[in-house]
């Protein structure tokens, strides 16, 4: 029964972002919003990955886990409802900054919260419900499209579904087993305070090696994860949600996989394997434009899950281990800072530039901007395969 509690947790937290985030820059581009402008609304995630530390240190000194989640939820329904009335760019990221401070803090709240009921290893077994919910919202798309003939991908119709099932996750957070925060009563510092407990661990080379590496491959991870959906808008895609979600369909399997990788390979090389996987993805893009043949850019989506699995979900298990107990809120947190906060906040101005440079009123030059992401996804992992040693008792 806790098993199912927290997967419909995981189920229901990923579906109600990726039904609006995935076709969220198509429907910026149909607004005709600049580049600048339309990096910085995208960016309102990453910007509210800042406050997962310290949301992570209210779940571990003060307040029950499951209701700082139900109440993340709430405010993160309220905001996209408001968000699917405008399409004001400037109100239209107010919005949107305010849901993502309450929602992005509960991807490392939710992993902290399974990992508290589950063997850390065991995570990726129901992490993969997360999976399965964002697969699931493109149900949405279908929905509209085929039963009710309206245009999904592209309007603000999204925000409202995400809205909905948002509300009704809030209600349903409060049936997650209890989960008290373990340093309740303990001296707060500064900062714990603003939930940086985790730099401690920075101490070791190793960890602090890892978190730099993990900031710095969302650089090119952003250009699929923000901006992919305004290629497959250019190339006349009709179904944008359903066709990225084939790559999180391939995720389930690939998060499956996690914990029997990590017992035959060991964490370190699982991680080098998800870096390996983005390079094969830009590539994957590259060639299929140059030789003009689209099959190929399947091969670069299908292969989402193991990146954002063996790396991603993979760094979550080795900051797990590496946390003491009264920080693995934070830490938790804290990766999502230095990831999908900082790392995608910087990769999402970067990706806008390069877009901006590679395009005119001609066109895009797309083989040009994959080219680009190719070559410092190589340069990425030949760094994290020098540099980040296996003579650490977490990566075995």
């Amino acid at each position: 029964m806790i098993k199912f509690k927290l997967s419909l947790m995981l189920f229901l937290q990923y579906m109600m972002y990726a039904v609006w985030w995935v076709p969220l820059a198509a429907y910026l581009t149909n607004l005709e919003v600049g580049s600048v402008q339309k990096a910085l609304i995208i960016s309102s995630m990453a910007i509210g990955c800042m406050a997962s530390p310290v949301i992570g240190m209210l779940a571990d000194r003060f307040f029950a886990g499951q209701k700082v989640l139900s109440s993340l939820n709430v405010i993160n329904a309220i905001m996209l409802f408001l968000a699917g009335t405008t399409n004001n760019p400037d109100l239209l990221f107010i919005c949107l900054l305010i849901a993502m401070l309450g929602y992005m803090p509960s991807w490392g709240l939710t992993s902290s919260i399974a990992m508290a009921h589950l063997p850390s290893e065991q995570f990726p077994k129901v992490r993969v419900f997360g999976s399965i919910g964002w697969v699931a919202s493109g149900l949405f798309s279908i929905f509209f499209i085929k039963v009710l003939h309206i245009d999904f991908d592209g309007t603000n119709i999204p925000f409202y579904c995400g809205a909905g099932v948002s509300l009704f996750a809030a209600f349903t957070n409060l049936t997650i087993p209890n989960t008290p925060p373990l340093a309740k009563g303990q001296k707060v510092s500064l900062i714990d305070a603003f939930g940086l407990g985790t730099l401690q661990l920075m101490k070791d080379r190793n960890f602090a090696i890892f978190i730099i590496f993990s900031f710095l491959a969302l650089i090119p991870f952003a250009m699929y994860f923000s901006f992919f959906s305004e290629f497959l808008l250019n190339i006349n895609t009709k179904y944008i949600s359903v066709t990225m979600n084939w790559g999180v369909l391939a995720e389930m399997g690939f998060l499956l996989l996690i914990p029997f990788a990590i017992k035959k390979f060991g964490l370190r090389k699982v991680m080098i394997f998800g870096l390996v996987a983005l390079v094969v993805r830009y590539f994957s893009f590259y060639a299929g434009g140059v030789i003009n043949q689209s099959w190929m850019f399947y091969i670069g989506i299908l292969i989402h899950g193991l990146i954002f699995g063996f790396f991603f979900v993979g760094g979550q298990i080795y900051i797990d281990k590496k946390a003491p107990a009264e920080l693995k809120s934070q830490a938790q947190g804290f990766i999502f800072l230095v990831t999908f906060g900082l790392g995608l906040l910087v990769g999402n101005f970067i990706s806008s530039e390069i877009i901006s440079r590679f395009s005119n009123e001609a066109g895009y030059n797309w083989n040009a901007i994959w080219g680009i992401t190719t070559l410092s996804s190589i340069v990425l992992v030949v760094l994290f395969v020098l540099l980040f040693k296996n003579n650490d008792e977490a990566l075995n």
